[in-house]
């Protein structure tokens, strides 16, 4: 009868974390980056003790900058400024390569030139049924001597890195799935399929 109850006790308690903990991390998450925005502008009401703390704006405020920064950057007024820090940033053999491998990231997931948008199934070996879900990355890799193959890039679960595979043209099928669906049913391990 004990054990039963303890067993009970243990499989609620789990329960309740499978529950609570997803939700948690999610709005400590929020909650940090949140403060983190908030903390780069403090503003306040008034001086010394009798001073009220703003919440919030300091992140609006940055939000605001980014917002103001990209419709500038997309005008024809930022363009050449941009242009020219892009030629002193190339010059600059560290930074150049810093720069343009978080810029090269960044564009993958949002703007323009998204790459992660060809959501892909290969086959991993010509005698199994063994498959990986992934993105199309590249589709012409004579240049390096390689034709006939393409770049797959298959995000890890649960993680923000993944790996880089060359595979033969041959193996990789189109999945007719939005690249949102699929990157959600990576990075949730198969668990989340809508």
């Amino acid at each position: 009868m004990k054990k039963r109850i303890l067993n009970r006790f243990i499989n609620y308690f789990i329960r309740g974390l499978l529950l609570i903990a997803p939700l948690f991390f999610t709005g400590y998450i929020l909650y940090q980056a949140f403060l983190y925005l908030d903390g780069l502008i403090p503003v306040g009401i008034g001086t010394g003790k009798e001073q009220i703390r703003l919440w919030g704006v300091g992140m609006v405020i940055v939000l605001a900058i980014v917002f103001l920064v990209g419709f500038l950057g997309s005008t024809f007024i930022l363009i050449p400024i941009f242009n020219v820090f892009e030629e002193i940033i190339d010059r600059l053999p560290l930074v150049r390569i810093i720069y343009s491998s978080l810029k090269d990231l960044t564009s993958a997931f949002v703007g323009d030139k998204k790459k992660f948008n060809q959501p892909v199934l290969v086959k991993m070996d010509a005698h199994s049924e063994l498959y990986r879900i992934g993105f199309l990355t590249q589709t012409d890799l004579t240049d390096w001597e390689l034709p006939g193959s393409v770049a797959v890039y298959f995000p890890q679960s649960y993680a923000f890195s993944g790996h880089l595979f060359i595979v033969p043209k041959e193996n990789v099928k189109p999945v007719n799935v939005s690249a949102t669906e699929v990157m959600k049913f990576i990075v949730s391990g198969g668990v989340t399929l809508h």
